[in-house]
């Protein structure tokens, strides 16, 4: 994806669709409340460190659609899940009229009651469950160490495969960072028939999306789900294996006992660490250099993965 400084300009830092109630405004997604179904419009704006940056990466909305949309069409045969349409011209009146800030970028779905649980696997220790396993193995003493009420040997090292994946749910909040917490916690708020049913599916759905994407040679170390429900349906929604919600990492170059090069926006994270940045509103401007390797690394993924399927 080559980026430009007029590419920049064109970027699409947020969306307004006359006469469409906007129904929320997150990090990187507007939504359009249409009654029973939503529009769900991914910009191109950035978050780090739980703070949206002023810089927008041109084409990193359409690149999260699109995988998306690739992963909710290759997962229908696991769980149902809210995508209707990626199809501005199937939309509802009025929105084919704004085909020009939809396109590529948008979906409509079915509208569910959230679950507000963040449903992660892993497949690789790394990140913050890394983080909090040096910890507990340094409180701890034994053969095995115990986080989040799971047990892991004491040997194991930065981006080791896990012998299985595993199911570490995390709160969901809308503002700040999502806390990892055991899935007893889980299952005391919301029902063990449904967290079990959860765990199930995530660690089904991991597994489904980490085979494919490791025959075109991409690692998914781990990666987010969130589920809602329709009626009474269990139903997967948001989105699904894109740069966002999933860690990237080519598998050519993978070395287990050291930090993986990913597909996503560490690149922005450790410029932002580099020129010391305290991580509190504003975010800095970033530079041309950093947006384009970021674009590019999204771009690489996605091609990857999806090969050239960047159509509705």
């Amino acid at each position: 994806m080559n980026v430009a400084i007029d590419a920049i300009e064109r970027a699409v830092g947020q969306t307004t669709i006359p006469g469409v109630p906007l129904y929320a405004r997150g990090k990187v997604r507007d939504l359009y409340d249409l009654g029973s179904n939503l529009l769900i419009v991914a910009s191109d704006r950035l978050s780090a460190f739980d703070v949206v940056l002023p810089t927008p990466i041109p084409g990193r909305g359409i690149v999260l659609t699109q995988m998306s949309r690739f992963w909710f069409e290759s997962t229908r045969h696991i769980v149902p899940n809210h995508l209707l349409t990626t199809d501005v011209g199937r939309y509802p009146a009025p929105l084919p009229e704004f085909r020009d800030r939809l396109e590529g970028r948008s979906m409509l779905v079915r509208r569910c009651r959230r679950i507000d649980f963040e449903c992660v696997v892993r497949g690789y220790i790394t990140g913050s469950l890394m983080k909090e396993y040096k910890q507990a193995r340094f409180e701890s003493s034994g053969d095995v160490v115990s986080l989040h009420g799971l047990q892991f040997p004491r040997d194991l090292v930065e981006s080791q495969k896990l012998p299985n994946p595993i199911f570490t749910p995390a709160t969901k909040n809308d503002s700040g960072h999502d806390d990892n917490v055991s899935f007893e916690h889980m299952s005391n708020h919301i029902g063990d028939d449904l967290a079990q049913t959860l765990r199930r599916l995530s660690v089904e759905l991991y597994q489904s999306c980490a085979d494919l994407a490791a025959k075109r040679g991409v690692i998914i170390a781990d990666t987010k789900f969130e589920f809602g429900l329709d009626g009474d349906t269990v139903t997967l929604i948001d989105e699904v294996g894109s740069p966002d919600s999933s860690r990237f990492w080519d598998s050519k170059s993978y070395r287990p006992g050291e930090i993986q090069d990913s597909f996503d926006k560490q690149y922005v994270r450790d410029y932002l660490v580099s020129i010391g940045w305290d991580k509190t509103p504003p975010g800095p401007q970033l530079p041309i250099e950093v947006v384009r390797q970021t674009a590019a690394k999204y771009r690489d993924v996605q091609q990857r993965i999806m090969g050239e399927q960047t159509t509705a």
